[in-house]
């Protein structure tokens, strides 16, 4: 309903103009209407009345829907979609479809609090990981704050990495007691600022103190879209969050119904951002009346309706034309763009690649289908940043680190704020960097002519570790462990790394 309401409220035409043609459809139609009613009573003229409705066959002059009423509607029909309806934005195809999230977790003494078992904190955990699975292929963000806030995870669509830190957040791992929330929304807001697709704020807490009433307000007049789930039992007091008129208040629930809520609001909010966001094209949607119009072409062969030449003509002409002219009936109502996107809707990336015209689009199909060379090779002629940023995906997936590293490059000189380019040029380069090392320390030295009982000390460079081997006969053949082995063997302790790295950021922020 929610959806509903906002493309009423975003309903509007690209081409207005068109609507003039309505007059002239009207008059015709007028003019037809009563041109019939005059023929149909004409034989009636000088006989008696009780003699013509006698001799009257089929009663025509009581018909109330005439064949000039189908092809008026047909005209109207045409006539709206040709004016261009449309009520959303063709979202950037580069970017998330789903808007990113930014999760803010009180982490305080008051969130131990067993009335919700086994705590508020456990239970706010639990709901937050179903928040993250629910939004599968959705970013998101998680902040803990208590007397200070500290960012635990950047926009990542990964739900491992959130669920690790989850799991170690707890009051003893923060630098100071408190609620803290005006530092939290501060921290957020910067967050949610590094992406390019609108987003939304989540505050997970139990109650507002009224200390960052002000700052909400304020972050309230900026149009910033901010939730709250209270992870506390109804009816617990919840501080000055009545305070703030117009917020979107969601008690927690046993079952998935906040969850609903707040996937709601977040997408409410975020197509009301894609409208206000000018850079973006709107989703012409005039061929949804073009489809209606068709079932009244049916009416054209019915006997004793007029017009049905016009389909004979029609088809005549199509399939008398020379081998090359005779189009799809689908190229007749829809662009070659239009088949595309229905094609990718589908998932048909590859029938999508082969249909687009625009390159951005096309581009992303290859991408979508698994042809990364092909796709690559599209955006490198294109001179954006996008482009170029989308040709480092295609060549990362590649395993083209190099070219990808060097796409990514030209993606930051095009554009120097571009915090995804500069995040995936990190990663990117990080990998590499592991790959080549890998590479080094398995070096056996066939290559080289080296024997398998030669000692070569090749550490000049500094990669890899040193190392200390017992060739001892019981250890002639070791257990190679898995990842997952290796992962588990792997003596980390999740809540002091966080203690220890909040610690470190509040000791430089009080620095400065």
């Amino acid at each position: 309903m929610a959806a509903f309401l906002d493309a009423l409220a975003a309903l509007h035409l690209l081409r207005p103009l068109w609507l003039l043609a309505l007059l002239p459809i009207a008059a015709l139609w007028w003019r037809a209407r009563r041109g019939t009613a005059t023929t149909t009573t004409a034989p009636s003229r000088g006989i008696a009345p009780h003699l013509a409705e006698a001799l009257t066959v089929g009663d025509t002059g009581r018909r109330r829907v005439q064949p000039i009423d189908g092809v008026a509607a047909c005209l109207v029909l045409l006539t709206l979609a040709a004016a261009g309806p449309t009520w959303s934005r063709v979202p950037n195809p580069l970017l998330a479809q789903t808007a990113p999230m930014v999760v803010a977790l009180e982490v305080s003494r008051s969130m131990e609090a067993p009335d919700l078992p086994p705590n508020r904190l456990d239970r706010a955990k639990f709901k937050i990981l179903d928040l993250v699975e629910r939004r599968a292929g959705a970013r998101t963000a998680l902040i803990a704050y208590s007397g200070t806030a500290h960012r635990v995870a950047p926009l990542t669509e990964d739900p491992n990495i959130l669920r690790s830190m989850l799991e170690s957040l707890t009051p003893e791992v923060m630098p100071e007691e408190g609620d803290n929330a005006t530092a939290a929304l501060t921290l957020a807001g910067a967050e949610l600022a590094k992406s390019e697709t609108p987003g939304a704020i989540l505050f997970v807490l139990d109650e507002l103190s009224e200390a960052d009433v002000s700052a909400f307000r304020d972050a309230q007049a900026e149009e910033t879209p901010i939730l709250f789930l209270v992870a506390a039992p109804d009816g617990s007091p919840r501080g000055a969050l009545d305070q703030l008129d117009g917020a979107t208040v969601v008690q927690l629930t046993a079952d998935d119904t906040d969850l609903k809520a707040i996937d709601s609001a977040a997408a409410s909010a975020y197509r009301a951002a894609l409208l206000g966001d000018e850079r973006l094209d709107w989703d012409d949607r005039g061929w949804i009346l073009a489809w209606l119009a068709m079932p009244l072409l049916l009416l054209w062969f019915r006997r004793g309706w007029t017009m049905r030449w016009a389909l004979v003509v029609g088809l005549a002409t199509g399939l008398t034309a020379p081998g090359p002219a005779q189009a799809d009936v689908v190229d007749w109502f829809f662009t070659p763009d239009q088949q595309g996107m229905q094609a990718y809707r589908a998932t048909r990336f590859s029938d999508a690649a082969a249909l687009f015209q625009n390159p951005m689009w096309r581009g992303l199909s290859l991408f979508r289908a698994g042809q990364y060379p092909e796709a690559a090779d599209l955006y490198s002629r294109l001179d954006t940043p996008e482009a170029a940023f989308a040709e480092g995906m295609a060549r990362t997936r590649n395993r083209e680190y190099r070219p990808a590293i060097a796409a990514y490059e030209k993606a930051l000189q095009l554009r120097p704020d571009f915090p995804q380019a500069e995040w995936n040029l990190a990663v990117t380069r990080a990998i590499l960097e592991f790959v080549e090392t890998a590479r080094e320390e398995s070096d056996t030295g066939e290559d080289s002519g080296i024997g398998a009982d030669d000692v070569v000390f090749d550490n000049e460079a500094n990669r890899g570790a040193d190392t200390q081997t017992d060739f001892s006969e019981e250890d002639a053949a070791p257990e190679f462990q898995t990842t997952e082995q290796w992962m588990r063997s792997v003596d980390t302790d999740m809540g002091d790394f966080l203690r220890t790295r909040f610690l470190q950021e509040n000791a430089a922020g009080a620095r400065e």
